[in-house]
């Protein structure tokens, strides 16, 4: 009998973090139509975005509202997080970047890094597992290695604030 239990308890979790998961596939998505087209409103925008047949509509109520409380978490700090792209990624700004990719980065260094609602070693299995999935055959590659060149650049910036106390 708890062997059942047991298995029921990892489906459940499983099937949390795929949901997680599909909430930030959704949102790289959203977010890297706007990259596009930035003229775009962002609110009417996102209303659309979840009722269209091929892409949200179906999806749970959870999924959506994450889908959208990490679109607009982006979107409002974009220029926060562009400067932390900025400040690790030499030979390339992030408007040289592929859309995509920068979509993947801005998604995972918010949720990873600025926001720490992500350890940072998910923030960047997670970040390499979406360029796989939205990404060209390179992309996995490159956000990788800005993933750990943003993960080292915390760890410094926190430790110069802890040998300044």
């Amino acid at each position: 009998m708890p062997e059942k239990k047991i298995k029921i308890k990892k489906k459940s979790i499983g099937h949390k973090f795929e949901a997680i998961h599909r909430s930030r596939e959704l949102a790289v998505q959203f977010l890297y139509s706007l990259d596009i087209y930035p003229e775009q409103d962002f609110n009417a925008s996102l209303e659309l975005f979840m009722n269209l047949d091929d892409v949200a509509k179906n999806d749970t109520p959870e999924v959506k509202k994450r889908c959208r409380d990490l679109s607009v978490q982006v979107w409002n700090r974009k220029n926060e997080i562009d400067s932390v792209l900025l400040r690790v990624v030499t030979g390339w700004t992030p408007d040289r970047m592929m859309s995509v990719d920068r979509t993947i980065l801005r998604l995972m260094v918010l949720e990873g890094f600025l926001e720490k609602t992500l350890p940072f070693r998910s923030a960047i299995t997670e970040a390499a597992r979406l360029a796989n999935d939205f990404g060209t055959k390179n992309s996995a590659r490159f956000i990788n290695g800005v993933m750990y060149k943003v993960e080292k650049f915390f760890n410094e910036d926190s430790d110069a604030v802890r040998s300044e106390e």
